[in-house]
């Protein structure tokens, strides 16, 4: 019988962004996997949001911090501060939007 831990109780907290452009499904990615749900009706994001979703490995309590931006051009200015402290980014894209994919190497960019 393992102890109770606090929600604010962990071993490993690690952040990582979502970039891409907009309407790709960034969102409902992080949705997805910090509450498990989906909606089709989702609506822009405005500015930067996170949630997070804390992970057992062996006996470790892995929290990540999954930061999500807007992905609209008028937010660009955010990303440098956005970046700071993560370990990691995920880079999203439409696959029924080939602009989405061909804009890839310019989130790539933006990131180093």
């Amino acid at each position: 019988m393992g102890a109770y831990r606090a929600d604010d109780d962990y071993d490993y907290l690690f952040k990582v962004v979502l970039i891409g452009d907009s309407g790709v499904g960034k969102s409902n990615l992080l949705s997805r996997f910090t509450k498990n749900e989906f909606s089709l009706e989702s609506k822009s994001t405005i500015g930067v949001e996170f949630a997070t979703r804390s992970i057992h490995v062996d006996d470790k309590v892995v929290k990540a911090q999954i930061w999500d931006t807007a992905g609209q051009e008028r937010y660009r200015a955010i990303t440098s501060a956005y970046y700071r402290g993560a370990v990691g980014a995920l880079l999203v894209y439409d696959v029924t939007r080939h602009v989405t994919f061909e804009n890839v190497e310019r989130w790539l960019k933006g990131a180093s």
